[in-house]
């Protein structure tokens, strides 16, 4: 689902966890966003050229990680992200939604009847930092786990959505990464990051 990819010891992620946060990015900010998700997927359907030029908005050009998520009357219907912030925010979010759209394998690409009946999900992600397992608190971190040159990566909705609790949470990102479910409790990295999740149903018809 991606394409790539806790700097605190376990007293401070766990603080991290409990420190409740504000929204990051604004209404207008977040349908921006999407609008640029929109308009990336139709302009490679149309053949026509997307501008490059960046919004005259503030923050939306830092590099951050996002993954763009799209869904077709209620079902996924592709997922594709950058853990690493190697792209300013805006540009990030047209790259993945186009891959999300025409290159996530596990779907083909999506058609243009199609594109104008998706709703698109943003995950705006915060950098990578190393975690305990026992600091991992679902429904407010991501993870991505690796060992050798395996690496699997789950976004902290994931297991709101499947009703895991952190154990689960640790093993399923262990399968992910196609290691064994028990790594997590042995040589594998484990970090962990926070995400800002909003979507066409959060941000209004405009976004569009």
């Amino acid at each position: 689902m991606s394409r790539p990819s806790e700097k605190t010891p376990k007293d401070l992620a766990a603080g991290q966890a409990a420190s409740p946060q504000s929204p990051e990015f604004s209404l207008e900010q977040r349908r921006t966003l999407l609008g640029i998700a929109h308009r990336a997927i139709l302009s490679t359907l149309e053949r026509q050229p997307f501008p490059d030029a960046p919004p005259a908005m503030p923050g939306l050009t830092e590099p951050r990680g996002v993954f763009t998520t799209l869904y077709l009357h209620g079902e996924l219907r592709g997922c594709v992200g950058y853990v690493v912030p190697i792209a300013p925010l805006y540009r990030a979010v047209a790259e993945t939604a186009r891959a999300a759209a025409f290159e996530d394998h596990r779907f083909l690409p999506v058609a243009k009847e199609e594109a104008l009946e998706l709703d698109i999900s943003l995950s705006v992600l915060s950098r990578l930092f190393p975690i305990h397992p026992e600091a991992v608190e679902v429904g407010r971190h991501g993870l991505l786990l690796s060992d050798g040159g395996r690496r699997g990566l789950l976004l902290p909705q994931v297991p709101v959505e499947h009703g895991w609790d952190r154990e689960t949470f640790l093993e399923q990102t262990c399968r992910k990464a196609g290691l064994p479910q028990n790594a997590w409790r042995k040589d594998a990295t484990i970090e962990a990051f926070t995400a800002e999740v909003f979507g066409d149903t959060d941000a209004g018809a405009s976004s569009r």
